[in-house]
């Protein structure tokens, strides 16, 4: 009985996978039946268990740009996404790209990977990197917007296809509602929740509207929209890639570190260093035959 599916993924646009250099890993494995997800891109099989040796052959594969995720085969199918924003839905750091504008680019973008990583506390920092904002007239944020942030391939095409298939997907961010909103709403998210800046006069007085949301917050957030949609934690598919991201990686059914931070992939059982947010797709099962088309 095969109780478990083994997924190999690589970057959409290295197309490396073949049938060649996935069947030794298949052998090693004890592979079922072979199912092509895209070719080249991603392929799954079942196989009866992990692997005592599991590690060795992820980096043997990770050596190769290549990732691989075993996981129980029973429930991987979610009914809910929820999602970081900043580097993990987008490819930019709202925040740092705010404090470009101030002058205080090289210094924040510092402290914020000391955050993002775990080695200072999230409320902390955030209020002392908002700080230096203070002055800044609202309309840099859709100068911002506008002229800096880009959305990470496959984020469309994951939430339309989660959502055509019953599922609700929410934006959950450490970032700011100023971009929360606007990201959400071109993703097609149902739901955005992130932090307020405080903005007087159109200006940025450089203070957080209270309460913040981090870790806590994130976890807080899950509870709250799995409660009232009547389903499990173990229904969420969440994806981070910084340390605020971990409470409710930890808690959901599926946690995915997407190209996150190295105390965070240490943490996660199912880690993505080169697939795209397609391969959130792939793990549940999803062919690129099944994903919705975007008009």
């Amino acid at each position: 009985m095969s109780n478990y599916i083994a997924t190999l993924m690589t970057n959409p646009r290295e197309a490396v996978l073949t049938v060649n250099n996935v069947l030794p890993y298949h052998k090693e494995l004890g592979g079922g039946e072979f199912r092509w997800l895209q070719d080249g891109v991603a392929c799954e099989f079942p196989i009866a268990a992990r692997p005592a040796d599991l590690r060795r052959i992820w980096q043997r594969l990770q050596d190769r740009g290549v990732d691989l995720v075993i996981q129980p085969a029973q429930g991987r199918r979610k009914k809910m996404l929820m999602a970081d924003m900043d580097s993990t839905m987008i490819g930019q750091e709202c925040l740092d790209e705010l404090a470009q504008e101030a002058g205080f680019g090289e210094r924040v973008s510092a402290i914020t990977a000391r955050v993002m990583n775990g080695e200072v506390n999230f409320d902390a920092a955030l209020r002392e990197r908002v700080a230096l904002l203070q002055g800044l007239p609202e309309s840099v944020i859709d100068k911002v917007l506008e002229t800096r942030i880009t959305a990470v391939s496959g984020g469309k095409v994951l939430v339309a296809t989660m959502q055509k298939n019953g599922g609700y997907c929410a934006l959950v961010s450490g970032g700011f509602t100023e971009f929360t909103e606007s990201v959400g709403h071109g993703l097609g998210f149902d739901e955005t929740r992130a932090n307020v800046l405080e903005i007087v006069d159109g200006v940025l007085t450089g203070r957080v509207v209270p309460p913040i949301l981090g870790r806590e917050a994130k976890v807080e957030a899950l509870n709250q929209i799995t409660a009232r949609l009547g389903i499990k934690a173990a229904d969420v598919l969440a994806v981070g890639d910084g340390a605020n991201d971990l409470g409710m990686l930890m808690l959901a059914g599926s946690g995915v570190a997407l190209h996150a931070k190295p105390a965070v992939a240490a943490s996660c059982d199912i880690v993505i260093n080169f697939g795209d947010l397609t391969a959130l797709l792939f793990i549940q099962g999803y062919a690129q035959t099944q994903f919705e088309r975007l008009v």
